[in-house]
Order: C-alpha cells, then structure tokens, then sequence
C-alpha cells in the first residue's frame, strides 16, 4: 500500500488528472491508504487557490465558464471544484450546472470535479480542505472552487481561498443590506453578473458606498461588473483578481481559524474511531423507553469508557 501511495502522489504531483480523480475519491471516502496520502502531501505548492460563491441564480457556473476560456487562451492550467447542493437521499452532487462547463471537459489544460456539500452548512465538502490539498500537488497554475450560495454561513470559503470573489445580481440590491456583515467579511471581490439588466448601476453604486464605507485605507475592494455568457468584463475581473495578488495580502485570521477547527474535527474524529453509528443507534434504541433514560448520562457512560480503551 505504501508503494502505491508514494506513486499515486508522484503521477498527481506530474499533473495527471486520472491520478488526480484518483486521489480525490480516495480522500473524500476515506478509503483505505487516504491518511498516509495526506501526511505525504508538500507544504511549497504554488497553485492560487481563488474561491467563488454568491446566492442561487447569480450565474457562478457561467461566470466559471467565462473565466475557463479566457485563463486556457492565456496558457493556465486550471482546476475547478465545484461543490453542488447533496441529494438528501444518497449524499450524491446534483450535476445541473455543470453543463454549462461541457466544453471544457476534454481541455488538456483544464480539470473539472463536482463535489457533493453532503449537507455541510458553510456550502463546502466537509473534505473540501483535504481535496484542495491534494489538487494543489498538482502543477495548476489556478484552483477555482465553486461553492454552493447559502448567504452568511458560507465564511469557510475565505479561510480556504486566496482570493474570495463574490457573485451577485442586480436583483439582489434589497439583500445587500441584510447579508452586509458575512458579505463584506468574506468578498476580496465583487462581481455584479448580468449587468445588462435594468437595476445593474443601481447596484453598482451601492456596492460601490458599502466598499467605500469599509476601507480603512487607501485600498477598496473592486467592483466589477460582468456580463459572463457574452464575456463582457472578464478581462477586467482576472485584472482585479491579478492586482489583489500582487498587493499580497495576508490577512490570515481567517485560514488559521479555518485550519484550527479542522484540526478539532481530525482530533474529535481519532477519539470517535471506536465508535459506531450503528452500535450507537441500536443502544439507544434498545433503552430509549426504559424507565429513569437520559441520553446525557448515556453519552457520559459512552465517553468514560472509550477514554478508558
């Protein structure tokens, strides 16, 4: 197993996708070997990780396609995780939106994956920080994650990305004010997507106060309006994405946050590996309607005697 682990990261770290996919599914199920994977993974990778969210109908997936084209014209090599809303019956990604990336699935240059949230509430695969890690061994020049729009919870995403860019609709100006606070914390960028629709300056404008009334110095997060299914405003998104790079911002608040409470859950999941759903859900079950049950002192009774393994 450890032969075939050393190798798999060496065709990963070589840019085959098939290798890639490979170590993704390995990851993301933990199948057997996944953890040796991750502890073999190199810290100096140099791929930027750029995250895009933003609520339902605000095109992301289009604006995802629109970016595809113009990064492969310019020679990147680029990986798409795009992270779709779980079936609530068998976990699985709904794939709807990922027709409209259809042309770039043969592309030499680029690799798409769609990931299920599995009901995570921040809109992200509750293995999302493993398999950005993973996809970072490989030689990308970019890692685009598309996340599910699901308003201020969604703040994982600016811990995990380099960049955060989010997405909106001229329609959305009512819910600017109600989503101000996660909005305004997690955007390094703005985008206002259909902007050929009546309401689009109104919004522009707006965006543009709020921006201004946030800065605390002479830098202000971009604005740009995009119209994605035409390719209007691309250039000048990858520009505002190029400039926030070069200014090197490195407010890591967010990432040691993000990093921090992964780490709990890895710990958290070490103490739970004796533990089965399963024997747990027969347990209660067989002493849920006897007299004097209390589901505290069992898991209490349950903790004591695991610690003591």
């Amino acid at each position: 197993m450890h032969d075939k682990i050393k190798q798999l990261l060496t065709e990963i770290q070589a840019g085959n996708f098939k290798a890639v996919a490979r170590g993704i599914t390995i990851v993301e199920n933990s199948l057997p070997g996944y953890e040796e994977l991750l502890t073999l993974l190199s810290n100096d990778t140099t791929s930027k990780v750029i995250g895009l969210t933003g609520p339902p109908g605000a095109g992301k997936s289009t604006l995802v396609s629109a970016l595809l084209k113009f990064w492969t014209q310019a020679g990147k090599k680029i990986a798409v995780l795009a992270v779709d809303p779980s079936s609530p019956f068998n976990y699985g990604a709904l794939l709807g939106d990922r027709i409209r990336m259809s042309e770039f699935y043969n592309n030499p240059d680029v690799y798409i994956r769609s990931l299920a949230s599995r009901g995570a509430l921040g809109g992200l695969n509750h293995k999302i920080i493993e398999i950005t890690d993973i996809t970072r061994q490989a030689p990308f020049d970019i890692i685009l994650i598309e996340t599910v729009g699901v308003g201020q919870s969604e703040v994982e995403i600016a811990g995990l990305a380099d960049c955060s860019i989010v997405a909106l609709v001229p329609e959305a100006g009512d819910e600017v004010q109600t989503l101000k606070a996660g909005i305004m914390e997690i955007a390094d960028v703005f985008v206002i997507n259909k902007a050929d629709r009546e309401a689009a300056d109104a919004m522009y404008a707006s965006l543009r106060i709020m921006v201004h009334q946030k800065s605390t110095d002479e830098t202000e997060i971009p604005v740009i309006k995009t119209i994605a299914t035409q390719g209007v405003g691309i250039a000048e998104l990858d520009a505002a994405i190029e400039h926030f790079f070069k200014e090197q911002h490195t407010d890591t608040e967010q990432k040691l946050h993000l990093y921090t409470e992964k780490c709990w859950q890895l710990l958290l999941a070490e103490r739970m590996k004796d533990i089965s759903k399963t024997d747990l859900k027969k347990r209660i079950a067989d002493s849920i309607n006897k007299k004097g049950f209390n589901l505290y002192n069992l898991a209490r009774d349950i903790a004591s005697a695991t610690s003591n393994k």
